[in-house]
C-alpha cells in the first residue's frame, strides 16, 4: 500500500489544516485540537473547560442542540467534545458523502456556541454527577489523591471535571469569555480518510465570513509539578489495597521522555512486561499493575499502581517499592532493552490503524508545537538510546517519588510502615 498523500494549508484566520488523503474506506476523521484545557481554568472556576466543552455540541450557529444532534446521529456519524489536561478536542467522524453536511460544524461550534442556560444546567449535572462517582472508586480515589500529591494546587492538580465547589457556580457568562478564548492559544486541525474536494470552502460554511481566529501552537513550557515525596492514605472499607507510586517527570518531545517511554514499555506493556511478571506472576500480589505515563505539555506524571488484596498490604507494597528502587539502582540489560523497543515499535503501529487514529495523533504532537512527524522521528531516535540512556533518564527524574493508598485501616497501617522504613522515604 502506497504512503497516504499529506498536505498542509491555512485556513483564513491562520488555523493550520492538515490533510491526510486515505481514499478507502470511505470515511472521514476530522480532529480540532485547541491549546487550554482545564490545566488554563480560570481561578475560582475549575472545571471551567470541559464544562463549554460539553455545551458546544449542544447548539450552534443555526443549530438548536436537538438539531445537532439529529443531523450528526441521523447519518450515524460521531461527534465528541472534551477537554483534556492541556486542550480540548473536538472530534468528528463520519461517511465522506455526508462530510459537506457535518464538517461545517467544526467551526461554527468554537466560533458561534449556544450555551443556553437548560443545556448548562444540565451538563453541569451530569459532570458533577461523574465526580461523585468517581469518589466512590477506590481507584480514582488514588489517583486524585496522587495528583494533589504531584501538582498541589496547580494548573495539572484537579480534574478535568473540576471541583464540585467550583463547578456548581460557574456561570454562563463565564463560558462566553472563555468561548470567545478559544483558539486564541493555537489550534491545529487534521482530516484523515476520503477527503472532499473543496474542504476549505466546506471548513468555512456558515462563519458569515468572519474569520475564526487561530494560529500554530507554539513550543512552550508547560505546567510543573512539586517534584516533593510524600504520603497520603484514604480510608476505604473494601478487601482490597489500591496503590499509586508516582512523580512528575518532563514533558512530551524531550530526550528524557523518549527514554521513560521506553521504560514504560518495560515495566507495563503486556505479560511480559517487568511488573506483571514480579508482581502477579511471580508473587501473586496484584489484581491489577501497571504504568501510568500520558503525554503532556508540562511536567508528566509517571505512575506505577497497584491493586492487592488487603491482607497482603505488607508484602505488597515493599515489592512496588522495591521495583521503583531497581529502576533507581539497576540499567536494563540490552535484551531487556530491545524488548521494550519492540513493544514501542508495536504499540506505535497499532495506534495508526485507522484513519481517527491517525488524525488524533497527528492533531495531539501539532497541539504540543512538535513537528507533523515527530512519532517517525521518536522511533528513529528511540532506536539509538542505550541501557545508559535509560538509566539516566530515571535517576534525573525518577526521584523522590510520592506513595498514594486507598483501602482498609490494617491495609494502610501495613502500607505506612513500609514506607517509613523503605529506602525511597530517605
Amino acid at each position: 500500500m502506497s504512503a497516504p498523500l499529506i498536505e498542509q494549508r491555512e485556513l483564513p484566520g491562520g488555523c493550520p489544516l492538515w490533510l491526510i488523503h486515505r481514499p478507502r474506506p470511505a470515511i472521514l476523521s476530522a480532529k480540532l485540537w485547541m491549546r487550554g484545557g482545564s490545566s488554563a481554568d480560570p481561578a475560582g472556576q475549575r472545571g471551567a473547560a470541559q464544562l463549554l466543552a460539553g455545551l458546544l455540541s449542544r447548539g450552534c450557529g443555526e443549530l438548536s442542540g436537538e438539531a445537532l444532534a439529529d443531523l450528526v446521529e441521523g447519518r450515524g456519524a460521531g461527534l465528541r467534545c472534551e477537554a483534556s489536561e492541556d486542550g480540548t478536542l473536538l472530534s468528528l467522524k463520519c461517511a465522506s458523502e455526508d462530510a459537506p453536511l457535518l464538517l461545517p460544524l467544526l467551526l461554527q461550534m468554537v466560533s458561534s456556541p449556544w450555551l443556553v442556560e437548560d443545556q448548562l444546567s444540565l451538563e453541569r449535572q451530569l459532570n458533577l454527577q461523574t465526580l461523585q462517582r468517581q469518589r466512590e472508586d477506590p481507584f480514582q480515589v488514588a489517583h486524585d489523591q496522587l495528583r494533589a500529591q504531584l501538582y498541589g494546587q496547580g494548573p495539572y492538580g484537579h480534574d478535568p471535571l473540576g471541583v464540585e465547589s467550583e463547578l456548581e457556580g460557574i456561570e454562563r457568562s463565564c463560558l462566553q469569555e472563555l468561548a470567545t478564548q478559544l483558539g486564541k492559544q493555537g489550534a491545529v486541525m487534521v482530516l484523515a480518510g476520503d477527503i472532499p474536494k473543496q474542504v476549505d470552502a466546506l471548513l468555512l460554511q456558515g462563519l458569515q465570513e468572519q474569520p475564526w481566529i487561530a494560529a500554530a501552537p507554539p513550543r512552550c513550557p508547560g505546567p510543573a509539578g512539586l517534584h516533593q515525596a510524600s504520603l497520603q492514605t484514604s480510608l476505604d472499607e473494601t478487601e482490597q489495597l489500591v496503590m499509586m507510586l508516582g512523580t512528575t517527570t518532563a514533558p512530551l518531545g524531550s530526550r528524557e521522555a523518549l527514554a521513560l517511554r521506553l521504560l514504560h514499555c518495560h515495566l507495563g506493556i503486556g505479560m511480559s512486561s517487568r511488573l506483571f511478571i514480579a508482581l502477579r506472576e511471580e508473587h501473586g500480589l496484584a489484581y491489577d499493575v501497571g504504568v501510568h505515563y500520558p503525554a503532556r505539555l508540562g511536567d508528566a506524571p509517571f505512575v506505577f499502581h497497584l491493586s492487592s488484596s488487603s491482607d497482603r498490604a505488607e508484602e505488597a507494597s515493599e515489592e512496588l517499592l522495591n521495583e521503583w528502587l531497581r529502576l533507581l539502582e539497576t540499567p536494563l540489560e540490552q535484551e531487556q532493552l530491545d524488548l521494550a523497543l519492540a513493544k514501542f515499535r508495536g504499540q506505535e503501529a497499532l495506534g495508526r490503524q485507522t484513519g481517527s487514529q491517525i488524525a488524533d495523533r497527528h492533531a495531539l504532537v501539532l497541539g504540543h508545537g512538535l513537528p507533523f512527524d515527530f512519532a517517525d522521528q521518536s522511533l528513529r531516535d528511540a532506536a539509538a538510546l542505550s541501557p545508559a540512556d535509560l538509566h539516566s533518564a530515571a535517576q534525573s527524574l525518577l526521584q523522590n517519588p510520592c506513595f498514594s493508598l486507598c483501602g482498609p485501616a490494617p491495609a494502610l497501617a501495613a502500607a505506612e510502615a513500609v514506607w517509613s522504613r523503605h529506602p525511597l522515604n530517605r
